[in-house]
This record gives structure tokens, C-alpha cells and sequence, in this order.
């Protein structure tokens, strides 16, 4: 028999990071916590308050059902709480891990062994010109040759501007830049800044205008100078039939995958799936979750063998983060096994 318990923990971003959602100072998780025959396995809910299809009033209540209910197996479990991305990421981590020889070994591969790393952007947040501009020095220096800007939080000239200082000093071939709009754009005017954004070789701009407005993202697909990647769109989307038919009507070229809001690995793989029937590629992202999550991600990313880089360089953003093997270097995310990991709770 397993025994299930969870654990809400609070992690405290060391900067404010701005958000088109506003300034995040904390990020609540959660943990499932498996035992059996005296082996543990850990699994990490990462709930994105006001993102998340799953931030509602049960939350909690969920996670008790599914920890008293834990002996009905990951396969049922998973079937049950699919409006619950989150937990269904957890549930699948925590089963993962209780079977693994080490418990935050889900993937054994080249890259748990040090060998490989995987290729990631580097990520600029929001804030006054300057601010960001120290953030894009930053990320050079330590060897990024992708950034991805947040746009649509200041003025969007500004910003145009910004982005026109990098490209004087940077061509397209030796920094790829991505920018994300959160949904900023207004569909009327979101054609002629994608025009302004494709003068200035950017690589993709992700979700410019908000989830939801199928026909007109449709439309700005079929149009756009520069190629589009659906994020939120994928949000609160859950079944097979409803995952096909979006991406067949908005034909987008990217569609990012962030396990915690779309359903976790299983969720991952089939719009992976249904992407590859309508010619469009893809990328994985965390969504802030602890070093325990993106731990997970990063794993599971590394066996799909993407050759474009992956939104994974989230592990440096808070004070009390869990010691682990995870290192970024060179615009890389590596695994060092030579490193202990710290997963205390108190």
C-alpha cells in the first residue's frame, strides 16, 4: 500500500519579477509526497495563480481526495482529475519517482549523467528600459545566444526600440530573439506590430493576443510576417477532440508546452502529437516551479530531442529554491551528478 501526503511551500522570488500579470514577489507550490516499503517518491503541483485552469477555491480539497484515494494507481487517478493539469504533473512525478532507483532520477540519460545539456533561452523580464537592458547584458555575458523579452508591459515603441539597440549590436545569426506578448496585442492593431517586430529578425513572438480568440489568432496566423507561438491558448483545452481542432483552425507555426497548466507529460505528448499532423514544432517551458518540477521537465525534455532551445532557465529565481544538481552554463541547462540534492520542506 502507498501512503500519500502534501505539502504547500511558499517560494520568494529574489527580484520582484514583472509579469503582464502583474509583479510577483512569491510562488505558492505544492508537493505529493509518496512512501512505500520505506522508498519515497516526490511530485511537484506547480499551481500559477491567475494562469492556471486549475487556480480554483478546491484546490486543496483535490489534493486531499487524490492523496486519501492515492491506491486507485496513476492511471486511474489521472483520469479522474483532468481538469487539474497541476496535480495530474505531480501525480505523474511522484509515481515516477517512488519506481526510480533515485528518486529524482525520473529519465536516466546522457543528461542525468552530466553528458549533454539541453539548449535554453535566456529570460528577460519586465521593466523600465534600462532594467532590461541590464538583464539582456547579463545574459550575453553568460553565453545565451536566445533571448526571449516580455513584451506589451511598457510603451511599445520603447520596447521597439530596445529591441533595435540588440540587433545593431547583434545579427540575427548570433542572437535569436523571441519575444512574448502575454496577450498584450489588441487584434486590430496586433498585425501592424508584428510587422514592426519581423523588420527586426525576431525568431517568434508568443500568444499576441489573449486566449480565446480562435478565429481572429487563426487569421493573424494565416497573415503574420513573423511566426506565432500559442501558450496560453493551450490552457483549460482538454480533450483530444478540442486539442485537434485548435490547432487545426489556427494553424499556429510554435505551440509551447508547459507541463504544470497542460496536463503534465501525457498531456505534453499529445499535443506533441497532434502539432507533428499539422506541421507545427514546438517547445517546453517551465512555469516557475521549484528546482523539483523543473527538474522533472528538463528530464522529460531531454528524451523528446528538440534541436530548438527550451524555456528552462527558471531555477535561479528564488531565495529558498531546493539544492540540486541543475547548473545553467554557456546558455545551457546542465545536469551535475556530482551534486547533492536538498529537498527540505521546513
Amino acid at each position: 500500500m502507498i501512503k500519500a501526503t502534501y505539502k504547500k511551500y511558499i517560494l520568494n522570488f529574489k527580484n520582484p519579477s514583472g509579469t503582464s500579470r502583474g509583479i510577483l514577489k512569491t510562488k505558492e507550490t505544492w508537493f505529493i509526497i509518496l512512501e512505500k516499503n520505506g522508498k519515497k517518491g516526490i511530485g511537484e503541483t506547480g499551481l500559477f495563480r491567475g494562469l492556471s485552469i486549475d487556480d480554483v477555491s478546491n484546490y486543496e480539497e483535490k489534493l486531499i481526495w487524490v492523496c486519501a484515494n492515492i491506491n486507485l494507481g496513476l492511471e486511474k487517478l489521472v483520469s479522474v482529475v483532468v481538469e487539474f493539469p497541476s496535480i495530474q504533473f505531480g501525480l505523474e512525478q511522484a509515481f515516477l519517482s517512488l519506481k526510480s532507483k533515485s528518486e529524482f532520477e525520473l529519465f536516466p540519460s546522457k543528461f542525468t549523467k552530466g553528458k549533454e545539456a539541453i539548449a535554453i533561452n535566456g529570460l528577460i523580464w519586465m521593466g523600465a528600459q534600462q532594467f532590461m537592458k541590464n538583464q539582456i547584458k547579463e545574459k550575453l555575458k553568460m553565453g545565451f545566444s536566445c533571448i526571449k523579452m516580455k513584451i506589451g508591459a511598457i510603451d511599445f515603441d520603447a520596447e521597439i526600440e530596445l529591441l533595435k539597440s540588440i540587433r545593431k549590436e547583434f545579427s540575427s545569426k548570433e542572437i535569436e530573439l523571441r519575444v512574448d506578448a502575454n496577450g498584450a496585442f489588441n487584434p486590430k492593431n496586433a498585425l501592424e506590430k508584428l510587422q514592426r517586430l519581423s523588420a527586426l529578425e525576431i525568431h517568434s513572438i508568443e500568444q499576441p493576443i489573449k486566449q480565446g480568440q480562435v478565429q481572429e489568432m487563426a487569421e493573424l496566423c494565416a497573415k503574420t510576417p513573423l511566426p506565432i507561438a500559442l501558450d496560453e491558448e493551450l490552457i483549460g483545452v482538454f480533450t483530444s477532440e478540442e486539442k485537434q481542432e485548435l490547432l487545426a483552425t489556427i494553424k499556429p507555426q510554435f505551440i509551447i508546452l508547459k507541463p504544470s497548466l497542460i496536463g503534465g507529460f501525457g498531456g505534453s505528448k499529445e499535443w506533441i502529437n497532434f502539432a507533428a499532423q499539422n506541421k507545427c514544432d514546438w517547445w517546453i517551458t517551465s512555469a516557475l516551479e521549484s528546482n523539483i518540477g523543473l527538474n522533472a521537465i528538463a528530464q522529460f525534455t531531454y528524451t523528446l530531442q528538440s534541436n530548438l532551445p527550451q524555456g528552462l532557465g527558471t531555477g535561479g529565481l528564488f531565495t529558498n529554491n531546493f539544492e540540486s544538481p541543475l547548473e545553467v552554463k554557456n546558455g545551457t541547462l546542465t545536469y551535475n551528478p556530482t551534486l547533492n540534492w536538498n529537498f527540505n520542506l521546513t
